[in-house]
């Protein structure tokens, strides 16, 4: 076939593949990544649509979406998608340092109404992990390491996210848009309805030494702190307990890991070897039948993660399939294993002859009338979607009403205004402990310098060249920007939190096991204090060097030279000041950039002109950290992967220490309401010292 180019066809038009699979395969789950416009989402919509109702028995298509609301740049990971058209909102950690879950529920109010005028009635998400290991990729889509304040989110977002409130109280109403209409069947729903489908069962932030089961090379979760309980809190107290009429969260996904080690609720302690081969969670009957559909009662849908039925790349290092522990399974095998543990569907399938095949299996084993019941419950709870969310009434969309939907003026503006209350102000003394913020001055000259990143590999694991980034974004509220740091009157030094490889192929063809530590500090970095031993180990590819430790392994740090601007400001300034915007996507050693810094701002993921509103006093500092900043690698590397607040945090030089809930204002530390409800129950502890588990009330 043609590109779409090539076809001159209108950009909403069906591709060959899409007018295939819907008929042969029967597709009627389809995943949305990226939409050029909300008009052209709407026509895309209505030809998929259109097609879908005239096959036989005329199915709608429900589709899903992966966050696309962030405001910080797409980063090419499949878990995330570009913001075109919508309101733009700080990234999840962005959201968690706002400490309010009202403010939550709003975003989610709008962003499910931006969904709906796309044509989206499902999210993947939201992302409810407990956010305990601070080294892990995905800890910057988490609301933290805090399950009171994430329990709060996680009821707030599923129930506003799924709600059709009635007509009287619809946001949007009173700017003329479209009113959706309520299920008489299923109360609380309608057709301004999104079923969330939150993540990652039973918890997905305790990969061991911060990697990810994206790969193979971080496929283990581990509880060496035996904290599992609290990565369920989330669930059963927040998404499977909603304050709304809808109940609970609509389907869970099972996250990659092997939950190495895991104690179950009533004591078992799984994939250790001794009750047979380490299984991931899909793959787990404890985890999914036992523990989600029996002990928790969950019966929403249950879909895998992307990409775990087909065969592993021979390659560690490659990005591939992930059939952690069932490697010796066909691909038939693998779907009847994880039907039969309480699975409806597979993420990023899209062939129905393994399906068919493994329900040969399932009958030939248990007789046709058990297997047909088996898939005919799938099949209820997958439909029950449909109907909810008034697919079958009306999946068509009116591209205008689209339009005036997406994006509109009064949704970017709550959207901007969550991103200026999500900054975090952490520090703004100068060597005189006088504050250097806000800058009132009317014209201020800034010397903001360019940034360099190394060579690295990117999500899907390719290679992407050394770059230099200049960081400066022109905007109303830009400070006038000089390029000799002589000439200005203040340095503005943007860089983001260190960004590392965890795995390295040239380690293990020199004779190493190939595992690199993750450091959170830009300067060089030996692991003497990681573990002798990985807690998890055990892989087809890994039969020479089958140990996962890092101890005495250097980092590789992309942007290593973030640090030496820093520094370089520093020395050209002189008594000026050196403000520092940190992007953090991951909790920073802040030990070698505090000290050269009169000002430090933490952003999760906002677009800079509210940065630049923020230096200038135009708003006032409102967020607070939404997870502890450590005191250095070494606690890091002393913590327990599943416990929260466990590890010292840093102490600056004016004697503020960055743990959970601090931030500054213009007047000084902010104490108010959300830090005593949140910051003031966490936990405080010693260095290296365990705490105790922190649950909500």
């Amino acid at each position: 076939g043609c590109s779409l180019a090539e076809a001159g066809v209108e950009p909403w038009s069906l591709t060959d593949q899409q007018t295939r699979m819907l008929p042969r395969d029967h597709i009627r789950h389809v995943l949305a990544i990226t939409l050029e416009s909300a008009d052209t989402a709407a026509r895309w919509n209505n030809a998929l649509q259109a097609l879908a109702e005239s096959t036989p028995l005329g199915v709608p298509v429900s589709i899903a979406t992966d966050p696309r609301n962030g405001a910080g740049e797409a980063t090419g990971a499949e878990f995330t998608t570009s913001a075109v058209d919508v309101s733009r909102w700080p990234e999840g950690m962005g959201m968690a340092a706002l400490f309010d879950p009202q403010r939550a529920r709003e975003y989610a109010e709008i962003i499910s109404q931006e969904y709906r005028a796309l044509g989206i009635t499902t999210a993947l998400g939201p992302q409810i992990d407990l956010g305990t290991e601070p080294r892990w990729m995905r800890l910057q889509d988490t609301w933290g390491p805090s399950s009171a304040l994430v329990t709060d989110y996680a009821r707030a977002v599923c129930d506003a996210m799924q709600t059709t409130p009635a007509a009287d109280y619809q946001q949007g109403a009173a700017f003329g848009l479209a009113v959706p209409e309520a299920s008489y069947a299923d109360p609380g729903w309608g057709q301004a309805s999104v079923a969330t489908m939150v993540k990652h069962w039973p918890g997905g932030g305790t990969g061991e030494a911060g990697r990810d089961a994206h790969y193979g090379f971080g496929k283990f979760a581990v509880y060496p702190g035996g904290n599992e309980a609290e990565h369920l809190v989330p669930f059963a107290h927040g998404a499977f307990d909603l304050d709304g009429p809808t109940a609970s969260a609509s389907a869970v996904m099972p996250y990659y890991t092997i939950s190495s080690g895991y104690r179950t609720p009533d004591g078992q302690v799984l994939n250790t070897g001794s009750d047979g081969e380490p299984r991931a969670n899909s793959y787990h009957r404890v985890i999914v039948h036992d523990m989600l559909r029996q002990r928790y009662g969950f019966d929403g849908v249950v879909c895998t993660d992307w990409g775990i039925t087909a065969d592993p790349d021979p390659e560690m290092s490659n990005f591939g399939q992930r059939c952690y522990g069932v490697e010796d399974l066909s691909v038939a095998e693998r779907h009847a294993l994880a039907i039969d543990n309480g699975v409806d569907q597979f993420g990023g399938n899209s062939q129905a002859a393994p399906v068919l095949e493994a329900y040969r299996i399932l009958a030939e084993r248990d007789g046709e009338a058990a297997a047909r019941a088996r898939f005919e419950a799938s099949a209820v709870r997958l439909l029950r979607v449909f109907f909810r969310t008034g697919l079958f009434d009306n999946p068509y969309l009116d591209p205008a009403a689209s339009v005036a939907t997406v994006g509109c003026e009064s949704f970017a503006q709550a959207g901007l205004a969550a991103q200026r209350d999500s900054l975090v102000l952490l520090k703004n003394a100068d060597a005189d402990r006088a504050p250097v913020l806000p800058l009132t001055q009317p014209s201020i000259r800034a010397w903001v310098p360019r940034r360099h990143l190394d060579e690295r590999l990117g999500f899907m694991r390719f290679p992407e060249p050394a770059c230099d980034i200049d960081p400066y974004r022109p905007s109303p509220a830009a400070l006038e920007r000089v390029e000799d740091p002589a000439q200005a009157q203040v340095a503005v030094v943007f860089i983001e939190s260190p960004l590392c490889e965890s795995y390295s192929v040239a380690d293990r063809e020199a004779g190493g096991n190939g595992y690199l530590p993750i450091s959170l500090q830009w300067g060089p970095y030996t692991a003497t204090a990681a573990r002798e031993r990985s807690l998890a180990s055990g892989d087809f590819r890994e039969t020479a060097h089958p140990d996962r430790s890092v101890r005495g392994k250097q980092a590789q740090v992309a942007n290593a030279s973030d640090l030496e601007l820093v520094r370089q400001a520093r020395a050209q300034m002189g008594n000026r000041p050196v403000i520092v915007v940190l992007r953090m996507h991951n909790p920073a050693v802040l030990a070698e950039v505090e000290p050269l810094a009169d000002a430090i701002v933490i952003d999760f993921g906002v677009q800079q002109e509210v940065v630049w509103e923020l230096l200038r006093g135009r708003v006032t500092p409102h967020g607070l950290l939404p997870l502890t900043l450590p005191a250095s690698m070494e606690a890091v590397e002393r913590h327990d992967e599943d416990r929260p607040f466990d590890y010292a945090a840093y102490e600056d030089g004016a004697g503020h220490t960055y743990r959970f809930g601090f931030g500054l204002d213009w007047e000084g530390v902010i104490d108010d309401e959300r830090v005593g409800r949140y910051a003031a129950r966490a936990p405080r502890p010693l260095p290296w010292a365990h705490a105790e588990p922190h649950r909500p009330a």
